[in-house]
């Protein structure tokens, strides 16, 4: 079986994994009915609904879209700054609206903004998070709060006060850290002369789908984790859509909305039992929030509770500390690794590691290859010396085909037999190419979501490795004023690959059936094409994989010539 051969099966393996079980669950897999929640009408904006039908103050509709700009000078607000956020928080309903993330741009053009997370609601794009409470005395949800400070940073928090007109006294200490993480400590002081039930709620709410696609390979929208259960698929847009709200008890555990590179997720207290809520509003908004249970606050008695906010990128060691550091369970599942997560998230480590050490994720990936390939080498070379010995026996095997070419019972049992006779295993080759399939799901995985490969250069034109070869012969090279499709714009590395892909070929014994063989001459050109469209660091990786396979095989012909005279058959 030849090394082509196998790298085809890998592909066609890869496809059905991707592809056919997304096609497969959906349309022939029965699921169980999940049952819709019985709530109280919503008003324009989504709300938070508690299992006993408890409702959460509206947020306020969005109404018609306006400037963006305008709509931030409408409130007082609250300045943030930090090393790598800038924004402001809304006083009117004590809002996170306002977010930009530092650092990193739309494009990798220069005089490209900074990537915006959050925005206000009316304006385009609306998203935000907001913390509160239910009660009778508790403050609206477009309630204006005071704050004690001009200026949110790490080493200065912020108190936002409201005090009800039963003279119930609500606080939220706002602190920041100097990545991502927003810390709010809730505190109610009962100054009247009767008891106050409350119940502290926050929310998560985003206008539309945006401008990514929830898929089979990659998850943006609703996300969290109740209890210990990763919630994505089931919670997804077109569920939410199809299905209605869903809610689910939790003690620990988290709750947002995500996109390819960033999110906004809200970190109950991990030892508070919350209801977790996803749902969309009539406006096609979507929204995810909590609801703690019910407290009763005495009269001159306070209660605290603390939850978190994570706004910003998704930096998986930034995420993993986090993780760590507060006990949240499977906060690293909050990029989208897939199935493989436990050979992605391992793979991309150690990309990371090279990243670091070489400063070019192109080289790290070059690496990465180099690595994967050493390791793998043992079991290459078994996979080798059975193709020498099946050289060895082709020439037998074509005359077999020859002479029992009208039996193929007898052809099949002859065929057994000279392969036990000369101790081969055709099939022996293909534990490499299961090992291979893994380690190229999650290459892929990771060169499309981590954000620590988003904009990284690599040579001359490829500028992001994150995204396809751009340089093409179909527009001349760049000289021709147009951008052709993806499928026909062939960039650089994709022709490369074909190339590589073409030499590997000829270097393997070609296949005895003319119809194999016709079929395997035009493969690297096909997958020329397919490749086109896929970032260009996984067509690195791939360009880099023929080439050291190419190397590979050149030492072990070398070890393992073929015979002068082919055998015969006695």
């Amino acid at each position: 079986m030849t090394d082509n051969r196998n790298f085809l099966l890998a592909i066609v393996l890869s496809a059905i994994v991707l592809l056919g079980w997304n096609f497969l669950s959906d349309r022939y897999i029965p699921k169980a009915p999940v049952a819709k929640p019985v709530i109280a009408s919503q008003p324009a904006n989504p709300v938070a609904v508690a299992s006993d039908g408890t409702v959460v103050p509206a947020v306020g509709g969005a109404g018609q879209l306006r400037d963006r700009g305008a709509v931030l000078r409408e409130t007082p607000r609250v300045a943030i700054d930090t090393p790598r956020l800038s924004g402001s928080i809304n006083l009117k309903g004590a809002r996170f609206d306002d977010l930009v993330l530092k650092g990193y741009t739309e494009t990798i053009a220069k005089t490209s903004p900074d990537v915006r997370l959050l925005a206000p609601s009316g304006s385009a794009q609306a998203y935000f998070s907001q913390f509160g409470w239910s009660g009778t005395d508790a403050p609206p949800a477009d309630a204006l709060w005071t704050a004690s400070a001009a200026k949110l940073t790490p080493s200065t928090p912020v108190t936002l006060s409201y005090t009800a007109p039963g003279g119930t006294a609500y606080e939220i200490v706002v602190a920041v850290d100097n990545d991502y993480l927003f810390t709010a400590t809730q505190r109610v002081r009962n100054a009247g002369t009767a008891p106050v039930t409350v119940r502290a709620w926050g929310l998560v709410s985003h206008a539309g789908e945006g401008l990514e696609k929830d898929a089979g390979n990659l998850h943006v929208g609703p996300i969290g984790v109740v209890g210990d259960r990763l919630k994505d698929s089931e919670v997804a847009y077109k569920k939410l859509t199809d299905d209605g709200p869903q809610s689910f008890p939790t003690t620990g555990g988290w709750l947002g909305i995500t996109d390819k590179y960033w999110a906004a997720a809200l970190i109950p207290d991990q030892k508070t039992a919350v209801v977790a809520r996803f749902a969309k509003a009539p406006d096609n908004r979507f929204q995810t929030d909590y609801l703690s249970p019910a407290v009763i606050v005495a009269p001159g008695a306070t209660i605290t509770s603390t939850a978190h906010l994570f706004a910003g990128a998704k930096e998986v060691d930034v995420i993993g500390r986090y993780k760590t550091a507060l006990g949240i369970p499977l906060f690293d599942r909050i990029v989208s690794w897939g199935w493989f997560w436990f050979i992605a998230q391992p793979i991309f480590q150690l990309l990371d590691f090279l990243f670091k050490l070489t400063g070019n994720f192109g080289v790290a990936i070059i690496g990465l290859t180099c690595i994967i390939r050493l390791i793998m080498f043992p079991i290459a070379a078994k996979q080798f010396s059975s193709m020498a010995r099946m050289r060895v026996v082709q020439p037998k095997l074509k005359e077999l085909q020859e002479r029992y070419k009208e039996d193929k019972p007898k052809l099949q049992t002859e065929m057994m037999a000279l392969y036990k006779k000369e101790k081969v295993n055709p099939v022996a080759g293909c534990l490499p190419v299961v090992l291979q399939i893994p380690i190229f799901y999650a290459l892929y995985k990771t060169l499309l979501v981590s954000t620590e490969m988003r904009h990284q250069p690599f040579v001359l034109w490829i500028k992001d490795l994150s995204v396809a070869d751009p340089l093409t012969p179909v527009n001349l090279f760049g000289l021709l004023p147009f951008t052709p499709p993806a499928m026909i714009g062939i960039g650089l590395l994709p022709i490369i690959l074909g190339v590589t892909m073409y030499f590997q070929q000829k270097l393997n014994p070609p296949p005895v059936d003319p119809a194999q063989k016709q079929i395997f001459a035009l493969m690297p050109w096909v997958f020329m094409f397919i490749m086109a469209p896929y970032a260009a660091g996984l067509v690195v990786y791939w360009v880099t994989n023929n080439c050291l396979t190419m190397l590979q095989q050149w030492v072990m012909m070398r070890r393992h010539p073929m015979p002068a005279t082919p055998a015969v058959i006695k």
